[in-house]
């Protein structure tokens, strides 16, 4: 008998074991914003031909920076929780960048793009002292375009019941082909920079 249940706790163990070797890919991720970065690191994902309207009130494509490497993140400019460490790290990460017009660009858009107009992004640029030559503040043309970019880059966007959104925070590295392939947490300043200028 007790041999039996010996060997039934061994196998639950290994079935356990085996489980959570698959289900957290090797022991390297625990949770889903872990998957999604190492998903992306893998398998680097093409980002959608997205039009945007800038803080200047320009239209503009994604395409425009094929030959650039492209620092993304997503925001709202009401905010007033996690956007605000988004906007200081690429406040941060934007003095490293030298104005040049083939260089590396950082680019925030909004998922709120009915309150976001170009008045309220242009308001956000200042408030983070954004110079346009390398960091432009953007909301997509169309809901079409906005649901393809939140899809893409695996944005979680959540409306709350006070009028503001519940949203998953990080940067993300678009390579010169557009390629989504790097997610770095918003505190990883100092590995986002080197694989910025590599």
């Amino acid at each position: 008998m007790m041999l039996r249940s010996a060997l039934c706790a061994l196998l639950v163990l290994c079935l356990g074991s085996a489980g959570l070797w698959a289900g957290t890919d090797g022991l390297r991720a625990f949770t889903s914003e872990q998957a999604r970065r190492l998903a992306v690191q893998r398998t680097p994902r093409p980002v959608p031909q997205a039009v945007l309207e800038d803080q200047d009130g320009r239209g503009f494509s994604l395409d425009d920076y094929r030959g650039r490497k492209v620092l993304v993140d997503f925001v709202y400019t009401r905010c007033r929780s996690i956007c605000g460490a988004l906007g200081a790290a690429f406040q941060r990460l934007s003095h490293d960048l030298p104005p040049a017009s083939d260089g590396a660009m950082l680019l925030t858009i909004s998922f709120d793009p009915q309150a976001d107009t170009p008045a309220a992004l242009k308001r956000y640029a200042q408030r983070y002292h954004a110079d346009s030559k390398v960091w432009r503040i953007a909301r997509p043309q169309d809901e079409a375009t906005l649901a393809a970019l939140l899809r893409t880059f695996e944005v979680v966007v959540v409306p709350d019941a006070y009028g503001e959104f519940q949203h998953n925070a990080a940067l993300h590295l678009v390579d010169e082909d557009g390629r989504l392939m790097r997610i770095f947490a918003y505190d990883q300043l100092e590995q986002t920079a080197e694989a910025l200028q590599r």
